[in-house]
């Protein structure tokens, strides 16, 4: 099991495997979230993420829409504010955990940089990760949808940015 948890422990958490993607998002929403240069983000399973405890200390604030529903949701910990897995409870089938929570290796490693161009001036990417664009990610995100719900979409469709 890889346990996690928030800095001052009153919410804890296992997982018993990952499954990817690990991606370093850039956005500006999640850089104000984590107060970092990227939110460092790896996807679970709700089937293989348990809370081992602090669930009621979780406190959620959604941001308001700037494109598209969903607005952006951060849930964090009411007692020191770490970041914490904000899917868990709400029924997803998949959700994302920040990395930065886990005490154990997660037994993956990152293996992209999402909205990169919002990335910090001060901040300068230094490894050979994939670096994908907003764009990029619309377009991976709406092929792997598909594939989930067994239609072919097309990934060379218009963006809001085309």
């Amino acid at each position: 099991m890889i346990r996690g948890g928030c800095l001052c422990g009153a919410i804890r958490f296992e997982v018993s495997r990952f499954v990817g993607p690990f991606e370093l998002c850039h956005c500006s929403r999640c850089r104000k979230a984590f107060g970092a240069a990227f939110a460092p983000m790896i996807g679970v399973e709700a089937k293989d993420f348990c809370w081992l405890s602090g669930n009621e200390h979780i406190r959620r604030f959604e941001a308001p829409v700037i494109e598209w529903p969903p607005g952006y949701q951060t849930a964090f910990c009411e007692t020191c504010g770490s970041p914490v897995p904000g899917g868990a409870d709400e029924g997803a089938d998949w959700f994302e955990v920040p990395a930065g929570l886990l005490d154990d290796d997660p037994g993956v490693r990152p293996d992209k940089h999402i909205f990169i161009e919002c990335a910090s001036d001060w901040f300068e990417i230094g490894d050979a990760l994939p670096r994908l664009t907003k764009r990029d990610v619309i377009r991976m995100r709406m092929a792997a949808l598909g594939k989930r719900e067994g239609r072919s979409i097309d990934s060379s469709a218009r963006t809001d940015e085309d």
